[in-house]
């Protein structure tokens, strides 16, 4: 699937995430900013990569900003901000839903 518009889904709230993402044309590029990161890298983007791989997402910008969310959170996040961005899921979509 592509990626058509800039979405975002959660917040920037304690034990949540903050996911954007936005059109990209040279595969994946995903920026974390997270209060854990040093710990919880490999984790937050094995989970940002796993939601993108079921939806055979090859060209984003994605932009987490975590304040220490569980797996289950990152997922649902990222999946719900992919699917408003493609048009399956109404929400935030920057004034477009």
């Amino acid at each position: 699937m592509e990626i058509k518009s800039i979405a975002q889904a959660g917040t920037f709230e304690s034990s949540d995430i903050l996911i954007m993402v936005e059109p990209a044309r040279n595969g994946r590029e995903i920026d974390i900013d997270s209060s854990v990161l040093i710990q919880y890298q490999d984790l937050l983007l094995k989970e940002i990569n796993t939601v993108l791989d079921k939806y055979d997402i090859a060209d984003i910008h994605l932009i987490a900003k975590d304040k220490g969310a569980l797996s289950c959170t990152i997922v649902a996040r990222t999946e719900t901000a992919v699917l408003r961005s493609i048009g399956l899921q109404k929400g935030t979509g920057y004034g477009t839903n």
